[in-house]
């Protein structure tokens, strides 16, 4: 799932919305195989990047919602959940 992750972020890095919503959707499809790797969590942040990018704020809120519900209990200090969290409050 690490090239489908990376092809994703390029995708988004291109400003190809739908094509890296479609990357990030195939690792969100098999969350049983992600259950312990990180990218399985940051899937859902770069999804809602994705949405965001199509300029579908509805899905992309729900995206970083899912996102920041995996991360509730992380450290707030970590660079990552900090910019979620401010990229989640412009959407609102």
């Amino acid at each position: 799932m690490h090239p489908v992750y990376v092809r994703g972020s390029a995708y988004l890095t291109g400003h190809q919305g739908n094509q890296a919503a479609a990357e990030f959707q195939k690792i969100l499809g098999h969350r049983g195989i992600m259950l312990n790797e990180p990218i399985g969590a940051l899937a859902h942040l770069q999804l809602g990047r994705a949405y965001a990018l199509q300029g579908d704020a509805a899905k992309a809120r729900a995206a970083y919602q899912d996102f920041l519900t995996l991360w509730k209990d992380a450290d707030r200090d970590i660079p990552i959940l900090q910019l979620a969290k401010a990229e989640y409050a412009k959407l609102q």
